[in-house]
């Protein structure tokens, strides 16, 4: 299987990876550079990411030795990603995509990857049928490479991203139909990092209009959860008005 990605990756010289800092387009960058590809990477910074996200970036991109280049994009501006539509992610993607291909193409590259995976249902995503329209190549999903083989080769080649919880963006937190406001965001985003600096891993905080914070994690910290409500709602309420446990499996 992964000789059949790097005889995929040495059919292209040279190419751009769609980088998010994230377990498949890290590793991904990474196989690109091992098959001698003259390979570059492209973070697009907006107010859907997280802080961390982008310092992982730069930590892999450093670690694999690959060239970083980062982008700035106001998500906002478009209403119809503000409006939050059920495609909402369709529209986020071709603006992130436009910015993308802005940057590589003004750095001489024609051809872009994404990390996108065996996985993803192309029917269940929006952003997919964005990339298929922008021309973004995918070479792990095109060599069959699903979320189990991208951890297991990521941990073989030494990425400390192999172990990575999967994250969304900050804007999936949001019920459709809700516009989206970058304060609301910031409150996300602020929740969940009190979260992580209480050690809880792999999580969401999801937003019950008009300001209810409702935490979803693994069945596993539900009981660790429960025994510290009272420094969960301390941790939060500076955000949110109103904490819940969603107790149904994440």
């Amino acid at each position: 299987m992964t000789m059949q990605l790097d005889e995929y990756l040495r059919q292209f010289p040279q190419a751009a990876v769609a980088f998010s800092g994230g377990v498949d387009s890290s590793y991904l960058l990474y196989a690109a550079k091992n098959a001698g590809c003259d390979v570059r990477a492209y973070f697009i910074k907006s107010q859907f990411q997280p802080r961390f996200e982008l310092s992982d970036a730069k930590r892999l991109a450093d670690h694999v030795g690959v060239p970083l280049t980062i982008g700035a994009l106001d998500a906002l501006s478009d209403p119809d990603v503000v409006q939050n539509p059920p495609d909402r992610c369709y529209y986020c993607k071709i603006a992130v995509l436009t910015k993308l291909w802005e940057l590589v193409r003004a750095d001489g590259i024609c051809v872009l990857f994404d990390g996108s995976i065996a996985d993803d249902d192309e029917s269940d995503r929006p952003g997919m049928r964005a990339k298929s329209e922008m021309g973004v190549l995918s070479p792990l999903r095109d060599c069959g490479l699903n979320k189990a083989d991208i951890r297991r080769l990521s941990k073989e080649a030494g990425l400390f991203t192999h172990d990575k919880p999967s994250y969304a963006c900050l804007a999936t937190r949001i019920p459709t139909g809700q516009t989206i406001t970058e304060a609301l965001l910031d409150k996300v985003e602020r929740a969940e990092e009190a979260l992580f600096g209480m050690g809880y891993s792999n999580f969401r905080v999801r937003v019950i209009p008009p300001d209810i914070a409702r935490l979803q994690m693994p069945a596993a910290q539900w009981d660790i959860a429960a025994a510290n409500r009272i420094e969960i709602q301390k941790a939060i309420q500076p955000f949110f008005d109103n904490v819940l446990l969603d107790m149904s499996e994440r």
